[in-house]
C-alpha cells in the first residue's frame, strides 16, 4: 500500500519524507487555505512536488466544466507529478473525461459509493478517493465501501487506484490494507498514531534499564 499525507503543510511534508514514507500527497481547499495559501497556491504545490517526489493532488475550486478545465490545465504545468482533483459531479466526470484523454492524471475525490467510483473510473480517473471517515460519521461503514470497489475494480480490469480518504484512525489503513486498497492518503496525526504501540515503550524502557543496571 501506498502512503499519501493529506496536508498542505510543508513542515509535516518534509517530516514524514525524512522517513522514506512518502509516496504523494493530496491537498484539497480546506488544508491549503489552514495554511493561509489561497493567494500562494501555486507556489505551494510546486513546494510540496519538490519535497514529496511523487504525485501530488491539487484541487480545482470551480463547479462549472469550463472552469475545471481551465484551472486544471493551469495546475498541470506546474510539475510533471500534479494530479488534477475533480468533485465527483457531472462536470467533474465530463473534466475527468477530458483529462484523461490527454494523459493528465485526475483524482476524483467526495465518492460515497460503488456507483460513483464506477463512473470516475469509466471516465478514465488515474485514482478515486472514497472518504471512508465521513461515510462513518453518519452511520454507514466505509470499509464495505472499499470492499465493494476492491471487488468491482478487480472484476474490470480498471486502473484506476483506490485512494482511501478520510482517514480517522489506524484501523481504518489495516482494514484499507486488508481489502486491496491501492493507496492511503493519512493526515499527519494519524500517521505518527502507526508508530506507538505501548508493548514496544514496554520494551524499551526494559531494555535500558536492564543495560543500565549491569
Amino acid at each position: 500500500m501506498k502512503f499519501f499525507l493529506d496536508s498542505a503543510n510543508l513542515n509535516e511534508i518534509e517530516e514524514i519524507a525524512s522517513f522514506g514514507l512518502l509516496d504523494g500527497v493530496t491537498t484539497n481547499p480546506s488544508l491549503v487555505a489552514k495554511e493561509n495559501g489561497q493567494k500562494n497556491f501555486k507556489t505551494i504545490i510546486k513546494k510540496i512536488c519538490k519535497i514529496a517526489k511523487g504525485p501530488v493532488s491539487a484541487e480545482v475550486i470551480s463547479t462549472d466544466y469550463k472552469g475545471m478545465i481551465k484551472e486544471g490545465e493551469e495546475l498541470a504545468k506546474i510539475d510533471k507529478n500534479v494530479v488534477i482533483k475533480l468533485p465527483m459531479t457531472k462536470n467533474g466526470i465530463k473534466a475527468t473525461s477530458y483529462f484523461a484523454k490527454k494523459k493528465i492524471p485526475v483524482n476524483v475525490t467526495l465518492i460515497f459509493s460503488c456507483s460513483q467510483a464506477l463512473l470516475a473510473a469509466k471516465a478514465g480517473a488515474a485514482y478515486v478517493s472514497p472518504f471512508v471517515g465521513r461515510l462513518d460519521d453518519i452511520s454507514s461503514n466505509g470499509m464495505s465501501l472499499i470492499s465493494d470497489l476492491s471487488e468491482v475494480f478487480l472484476n474490470y480490469g480498471f486502473i484506476t487506484e483506490i485512494l482511501v480518504a478520510s482517514i480517522r484512525n489506524p484501523i481504518h489503513i489495516v482494514e484499507s490494507a486488508k481489502l486491496g486498497a491501492d493507496v492511503a492518503t493519512l493526515p499527519y496525526s494519524v500517521i505518527m498514531q502507526l508508530f506507538n504501540h505501548p508493548l514496544t515503550d514496554i520494551g524499551i524502557e526494559k531494555f535500558l534499564k536492564d543495560w543500565n543496571n549491569k
